[in-house]
């Protein structure tokens, strides 16, 4: 085939978004004859798209010359830009800067008003943004939306205003961020947009709504992510975060196969791509869903694995180590993790753990302050899961707290709640507690059919640890205590008759005092007494000291 041939194919094949042909066209005729800079363009964005990062850099850098060579400077720019970019993607922050300050240059040099200024500017900002400093991000990424409108370039104004919606959801304005974020998908959705462009915005929308806890948006732009990615068969990046997407949203919908094969997909899509930091993300799931089916080795593994892929290992871990009755270290972990934690998205992410956590570690305060900190947040966001979540750990303080009532009305939402978005686990996670509750208000058929709907749920999950620890709450409600009483109460009532005062008594539980008092009343109304004589006799008389 001729070099014009290869060449025309290349650019037919780039039209119809045929990466992998138009990829290798555009190889067979650079390969013969020096490309023009629109052709190494079209050459290093093909080259994106089928995951040769490497090719794509060097034909993005030769195109950055030819313009520079041709005294096209906003080509250049422009071409600068895509070197940063993907530099910056790829965690290279110095060469990111580089080609700022190059672009800018050019730039400011030549005095050159155009668009290419405009995505400099989402360069500039976005650095900001990974380095944490968000001082700037608003007005920065208003001002090359701005310079979109005026050049009425579709693709900047897209990637300005989605830059506004992450700053405003930054500063605390959820729905005005949120609000952008539609506004930007209609550019995407309606084909305004280049595929890199496409890609870029859904991953970083569907992230955002993660961050935020808007399950709903994020299920539905995964899914046209999907039906995206399926469209062009060639296509690598982006595929393997909608894999990851795609299996975090089936692990908490209680599809666990599914999830698994999708996070294994995404790993094998993701280790030689420009999304490789993304692995760590899938290992983390897979981690995940082999501790919550008792897969403790495999899950220790995954989480080490993914750690050392620059992903996150908690609070999965230290959940781990709670499962596998290592509490201290389980607590020690959680609380470490909870103090180096500073910004709202992160310590919602791990509050549900720690408040678990800290109720198995017998520490009442810092479960009441997680939990309530939950609520605020939850208050504040107004996202379903979230508020599932809050009104599950307040559930959960409460039961332990004493307070049986109040648990249960609090339980009783968090289980609507989850059963609302469709999360089997977690929903029967709560009526294992809603069964505690009953049971403390002395209420044990309601328990008992509690357990065997929430045994039958772990079971069909394949949930192993929960099977065998609503199986052992059933035994124990077989031969409980005499009086009705909960093993918490037992405690409480033993110390009682030692002749422990209510400071005393929460001291030892590390529990506090209004505690005390509130299972000193559970306990003198189940066993029909009315002083702490009277306490003291019963647990005599039924061998409890």
């Amino acid at each position: 085939m001729t070099v014009v041939a290869s060449l025309d194919r290349g650019r037919a094949s780039f039209e119809r978004q045929a990466w992998g042909d138009a990829c290798t066209q555009l190889m067979a005729a650079d390969r013969a004859a020096a490309l023009e800079p629109e052709d190494l363009e079209r050459l290093a964005i093909a080259s994106h798209l089928v995951g040769r990062d490497a090719e794509s850099t060097d034909a993005w850098a030769r195109a950055h010359h030819a313009f520079l060579g041709r005294g096209a400077v906003p080509g250049a720019a422009r071409c600068a830009f895509w070197l940063g970019f993907t530099s910056l993607i790829q965690g290279e922050p110095a060469h990111s800067g580089g080609w700022l300050a190059r672009g800018q240059r050019l730039l400011d040099d030549g005095r050159h008003d155009c668009v290419e200024r405009g995505y400099l500017l989402v360069l500039q900002a976005l650095r900001c943004m990974f380095a944490g400093d968000n001082a700037t991000l608003h007005a920065t990424f208003d001002q090359a939306a701005r310079i979109g409108e005026r050049f009425g370039d579709a693709q900047l104004m897209a990637f300005g205003r989605l830059g506004v919606g992450e700053a405003l959801i930054r500063a605390g304005q959820t729905a005005e961020g949120v609000a952008l974020f539609d506004e930007v998908m209609v550019a995407v959705t309606t084909g305004e947009v280049s595929p890199i462009g496409v890609g870029i915005i859904y991953c970083a929308v569907i992230g955002e709504c993660q961050e935020i806890f808007d399950l709903r948006r994020a299920k539905e732009w995964t899914k046209a992510l999907g039906q995206w990615c399926a469209s062009q068969p060639d296509l690598v990046p982006y595929r393997g975060q909608c894999l990851v997407h795609r299996a975090e949203i089936m692990q908490l919908q209680g599809a666990w196969p599914d999830a698994m094969r999708e996070a294994r997909q995404a790993c094998e899509r993701l280790s030689q791509t420009v999304g490789r930091p993304w692995v760590g993300g899938a290992l983390y799931l897979q981690a995940e869903l082999h501790r919550l089916r008792g897969e403790f080795a495999r899950a220790e593994e995954a989480y080490r694995e993914a750690s050392q892929s620059g992903g996150e290992s908690q609070p999965g871990l230290a959940q781990l180590r709670l499962a596998q009755g290592k509490t201290e270290a389980a607590a020690a972990a959680i609380r470490r993790v909870m103090d180096e934690a500073r910004d709202r998205a992160t310590r919602s992410r791990l509050l549900a753990a720690y408040v678990e956590i800290m109720l198995a570690a017998n520490d009442l305060r810092a479960a009441r302050a997680g939990a309530d900190e939950l609520a605020g947040i939850a208050e504040q966001l107004e996202a379903p899961l979230l508020r599932a979540m809050a009104a599950h750990a307040t559930g959960a303080t409460l039961l332990a707290e004493g307070d049986g009532r109040a648990a249960l009305t609090a339980l009783r939402h968090a289980w609507a709640a989850w059963q609302g978005i469709e999360a089997p686990y977690e929903a029967a996670r709560v009526r294992v507690l809603i069964a505690l509750a009953c049971r403390a208000l002395g209420d044990d058929d309601t328990a008992e059919m509690e357990l065997d709907t929430a045994r039958w749920v772990f079971g069909q999950l394949g949930a192993a640890p929960d099977v065998a620890r609503v199986e052992a709450l059933s035994r124990a409600g077989a031969a409980r205590a005499p009086g009705g009483l909960t093993a918490r109460e037992v405690e409480v009532l033993r110390l009682v008759a030692e002749g422990k005062t209510n400071r005393e008594i929460a001291k030892a539980l590390v529990i506090s005092d209004h505690t005390v008092r509130r299972h000193l009343q559970n306990i003198f109304n189940k066993i029909g007494v009315s002083s702490r004589a009277g306490a003291t006799a019963f647990a005599f008389q039924r061998d409890l000291v």
